[in-house]
């Protein structure tokens, strides 16, 4: 392992755990309402999937992984009392995909299998916070969000190796993150976007 490779992805870690002090800054501030299923899932499977991508040789990836499970548990806890209220059936549907697929991870014990599975439950524990960005972007605050994309994009450059075992979490971390930073901010960006089209038809003509 390359020293600068390590010392990329302890920045990431680094940056990941910045990411966690403006979000709960926000969920104090009323800003952010964390759905529970999503950040329950995302405790119990970044935990499976710390050892596991720890097993598989990721060490220099490992730090932003590990600062996330420790993250995600914090808000977990917070989340039983300043998160959105109730149970909705969304939420028990991506719930029931997730029991599933931790019972699949445990009758397949092998490495690549129980990864694939446990980004799949990740991804049923994502998708509550995915449909709530998109219906209610103001229930969320966007910076920490920014700040989590940016720790997953500098994640990316400490791999070591491009391996699907290797790659497949960080890269999943950087898409999934990525579809939620868009859809908070899908209305600034077709702002901006509209004034910058504005700004060239006001200079060809």
């Amino acid at each position: 392992m390359n020293d600068w490779q390590a010392v990329i992805g302890i920045v990431a870690g680094i940056i990941s755990i910045f990411g966690f002090v403006p979000y709960l800054t926000a969920i104090y501030q009323g800003k952010t309402q964390p759905n529970r299923t999503t950040w329950w899932i995302w405790t119990i499977v970044g935990f499976i999937l710390l050892a596991s991508y720890y097993s598989s040789g990721a060490t220099s990836t490992i730090w932003v992984p590990a600062c996330l499970a420790i993250g995600h548990f914090i808000i977990a806890i917070l989340a039983l009392s300043y998160g959105e209220k109730g149970w909705n059936n969304f939420d028990r549907i991506c719930l029931l995909g997730a029991g599933m697929s931790l019972f699949l991870w445990w009758w397949y014990q092998t490495p690549l299998i129980a990864l694939s599975l446990n980004i799949a439950i990740d991804f049923l524990g994502a998708l509550p916070t995915i449909r709530k960005s998109y219906y209610k972007p103001k229930s969320e605050d966007p910076l920490p969000w920014l700040v989590f994309l940016l720790a997953h994009t500098v994640n990316l450059f400490a791999l070591k190796s491009w391996s699907f075992e290797l790659v497949a979490y960080p890269l999943y971390l950087f898409c999934i993150v990525s579809v939620i930073v868009l859809l908070l901010l899908r209305f600034q960006i077709k702002s901006i976007l509209g004034l910058n089209l504005a700004g060239k038809k006001y200079k060809n003509r």
